[in-house]
């Protein structure tokens, strides 16, 4: 029914995560209405980003240098370390403004199940990392799944003794209603509870 070029443009825009064959059809009729410079202006972004574009030597995050710019910063703490999954989770914390020391992007977490093995994650260069710089606290910000979950286990378990090892707080969202939260997020609330402050 579609043109072969067509086609196969939905067929690449649906190897993208989310992005099922009609969201990838719509996308591809929408290039299709642009003119050819906008169009090729994508094209060319994705060609840019695939030829410029590494992890950091340090901590993973996504750089055009050798180092990322949050690595480079002297003004950070650079005796703690939060550990993400992805570059994404790291500019979400970032855009708290909260946390100044350095990150260590994992690159996923540990699925047994779906053969994400320690040697498949940047786990030893985290483990270098903490020996080699005198890291003082290691605070692991995995995802709160069963398989960031069991990442944070892994990871405390290891570095017991060689740093002092923090998970992030999780419990009620602001402005959430008791009613609707699930048991699993109000034990957890219940159990990081804090000293109210004057």
């Amino acid at each position: 029914m579609l043109s072969p070029a067509v086609d196969n443009l939905v067929t690449q825009l649906t190897r993208l995560p989310g992005v099922g064959t009609r969201t990838a059809q719509r996308l591809a009729f929408h290039l299709l209405q642009r003119s050819t410079e906008e169009a090729l202006a994508l094209a060319t972004a994705i060609e840019d980003v695939k030829e410029r574009v590494r992890f950091c030597r340090d901590c993973g995050n996504l750089t055009e240098e050798e180092r990322c710019a949050i690595c480079r910063d002297e003004r950070r703490d650079h005796s703690l370390i939060c550990v993400v999954e992805q570059p994404a989770d790291l500019i979400s914390l970032e855009r708290t403004h909260e946390y100044r020391g350095l990150y260590h992007v994992l690159g996923g977490a540990l699925s047994p199940l779906d053969g994400v093995e320690p040697e498949h994650l940047r786990i030893d260069e985290l483990f270098k990392r903490v020996e080699r710089n005198g890291v003082q606290e290691v605070v692991l910000a995995t995802n709160p799944n069963m398989t960031g979950e069991a990442t944070a286990a892994y990871l405390a378990d290891r570095l017991r003794g060689r740093a002092r090892v923090t998970r992030l707080a999780s419990g009620l969202p602001v402005g959430g209603d008791l009613e609707y939260a699930d048991e699993v997020t109000l034990g957890r609330a219940l159990t990081g509870r804090r000293d109210m402050e004057p």
